[in-house]
């Protein structure tokens, strides 16, 4: 797998998503995915962007758009030195919440990606990875 293109992003304010938000739509645009695939692309994006935000306290997203064989792909690395997960799995669950929010954004950004993993301390941060492959 080759990395034809880096980029980090610092995520700091609620501004910061709505520019995170374009720059991985353009990524997408211009790695050729659907219109239905970079909506999801967008979407997971903006998800994760505002956890890192609200729940991390600030941090950062790299993209890089790789190429495995035929296939393009963009992957999103979320890392903030924020408070941690203490109990993932139940932050993966459709519902739970740890704020005011609809308890969808981790599970809902699993599903729109066709890579996603995740990693978290307590008192040292969490480290969301998601890859879509078209």
């Amino acid at each position: 797998m080759d990395v034809q293109k880096d980029e980090t992003l610092e995520l700091r304010q609620t501004e910061d998503i709505v520019r995170v938000r374009q720059a991985a739509r353009a990524w997408a645009v211009a790695l050729g995915f659907s219109l239905v695939d970079q909506t999801k692309i967008v979407t997971a994006t903006s998800e994760l962007a505002r956890n890192t935000i609200e729940h991390g306290r600030g941090g950062s997203v790299r993209m890089r758009s790789l190429v495995n064989g035929v296939h393009k792909g963009l992957r999103l690395d979320f890392v903030d030195t924020g408070p941690g997960i203490a109990n993932i799995e139940l932050a993966l669950r459709d519902g739970y919440t740890s704020g005011t929010g609809l308890g969808l954004g981790l599970s809902g950004s699993r599903r729109l990606m066709s890579e996603f993993e995740i990693k978290s301390e307590v008192g040292k941060g969490t480290h969301v990875s998601v890859t879509r492959w078209t």
